[in-house]
């Protein structure tokens, strides 16, 4: 299920460059999450605190296409880390 989340993860930033293993699949999504909710793909000046992007994480998830078990799973992961950083 892990490799699910980590390609329904990644059908949301089609730009984004992560890792291809299936047997990091895990942490491979936790560090993406967790870099996106710090905001680390900005510039320092310009980064938004962890609160603002969880907001616009669970904006983008919920506007997806995704379906309705993926989302809700990809948004408790987002929690799940947002809890564990701020």
């Amino acid at each position: 299920m892990n490799q699910d989340l980590l390609n329904g993860y990644r059908s949301l930033w089609k730009n984004r460059q992560l890792g291809e293993t299936a047997e990091n699949s895990e942490a491979i999504l936790i560090d993406a999450i967790s870099r996106e909710l710090k905001d680390e793909n900005s510039h320092p000046r310009i980064r938004k605190p962890p609160a603002d992007k969880l907001y616009l994480a669970v904006k983008r998830i919920s506007d997806s296409n995704l379906n309705g078990e993926m989302k809700l799973k990809l948004i408790e992961k987002h929690i799940e880390i947002y809890e564990s950083i701020k």
